[in-house]
């Protein structure tokens, strides 16, 4: 028998047939007139989707460094920066700053919640700052971010370049740059894009661009947007050699994204499923790190009942076919974190919740049979 596990991390998120048969295509040259116009494509259809007035950039590289990125082509050293944090990946962005030579200043909310609107507008007024970054879903909380109210707040400090961290958000919740005045935003393909590791995303608001500009010359050389500029205007210019598979692969999720009816509708999709399976996790006897109200659509922090081990709970779960991640900081060994983000159907989170009551079962918390999967299928009908 085959040992098949479905992956239900936050990220990388299973990649469906369409998706994995494109990045199995022999390879062209990446001069090839063929692929050319498929890379072309991808950053049109890109730059149109996300409401984007500047330069949208598909570049070979993670999620960290899109904010490396972000932060490189938008700020020089002495520069003050605020870092409006959710957890430990809008920490992040705090050794990225310091060591460009920011002047860093962090306000972060309790685990859970998210900073209140009032306080990161009180920290703005406090001095010139030259960016704010906001994680609009931060993946070791699964707090979500209001990014619409914060972009429209933001209108009071045009000098201060908003930056949104979509990386697990990015194509799942909905994010629009005109819509909800970001000036940078980025993402990476193996989350909500369900596409492999491997590509980051970046889209840079005309605002932003202008700031490059009047930065200059910028110490970084991968990452300075005037490096991939030219081959983002036109994919047969050379800078560094693109991740051809990868292009396709992620040509084919957005035509998925497309045929599902945009990202409005792939929104719904997912608050619609992460309802329900936030109502099974309840049912199952699990509490939520996220408070109602700012859970994501893209993940769920569950928190173990009492006397529930998390080694033996996610020993026990893998062996049942299913694996999930670990919880960070404050709550590792406290919780794990299950993705429900990306091309996922309802069918894998049945097989998931199924999986995770024989889990429970086995370490000795035994719930009413089929009480997850009911809960679920109840919320899926409403």
């Amino acid at each position: 028998m085959v040992d098949r596990r479905l992956v239900k991390i936050p990220g990388p998120t299973p990649v469906v047939d369409s998706i994995r048969l494109e990045m199995g295509r022999e390879i062209q040259a990446f001069g090839d007139p063929r692929f050319v116009a498929d890379f072309k494509s991808v950053i049109d259809d890109l730059h149109e989707m996300f409401g984007c007035d500047g330069k949208t950039f598909v570049v070979a590289g993670t999620g960290t460094l899109a904010m490396e990125m972000a932060v490189a082509n938008s700020t020089k050293s002495g520069d003050n920066v605020l870092i409006v944090s959710h957890g430990f990946f809008g920490d992040r962005f705090i050794d990225i700053c310091e060591r460009k030579g920011l002047n860093v200043d962090v306000i972060k909310s309790e685990w859970g919640t998210t900073v209140p609107l009032a306080d990161i507008e009180a920290k703005l007024k406090e001095k010139s700052y030259a960016l704010m970054t906001v994680s609009h879903v931060d993946t070791s909380t699964s707090v979500v971010a209001d990014i619409a109210a914060i972009g429209e707040m933001m209108k009071k400090f045009p000098d201060t370049l908003f930056v949104v961290d979509g990386v697990c958000s990015t194509a799942a919740q909905y994010e629009n740059l005109t819509e909800m005045n970001i000036d940078i935003l980025f993402t990476g393909t193996q989350k909500a894009f369900g596409v492999c590791p491997g590509l980051l995303m970046l889209w840079a608001s005309a605002k932003a661009m202008k700031r490059r500009e009047e930065l200059g010359t910028i110490p970084e050389y991968y990452i300075d947007y005037y490096k991939w500029l030219p081959t983002m205007e036109d994919p047969a210019k050379y800078f560094a050699t693109p991740a051809v598979n990868l292009i396709w692969a992620l040509q084919e999720a957005i035509r998925l994204i497309k045929e599902e009816g945009g990202l409005k509708v792939r929104y719904e999709r997912h608050l619609k499923n992460a309802r329900a399976v936030q109502k099974a996790l309840e049912a199952l006897g699990f509490k939520l790190l996220a408070e109602e109200g700012c859970r994501a659509v893209t993940l769920t922090n569950a928190i173990y009942p009492d006397g529930v081990d998390d080694l033996e709970f996610r020993k026990a779960l893998m062996a049942e076919g299913i694996i999930v991640a670990a919880g960070l900081g404050a709550y590792a060994g406290k919780l794990f974190r299950i993705g429900h983000m990306g091309n996922v159907d309802v069918n894998d989170d049945i097989v998931a919740i199924g999986a995770i009551e024989r889990a429970l079962n086995k370490v000795g918390k035994l719930p009413k049979a089929g009480i997850g999967v009911g809960t679920y299928l109840e919320e899926m009908v409403k």
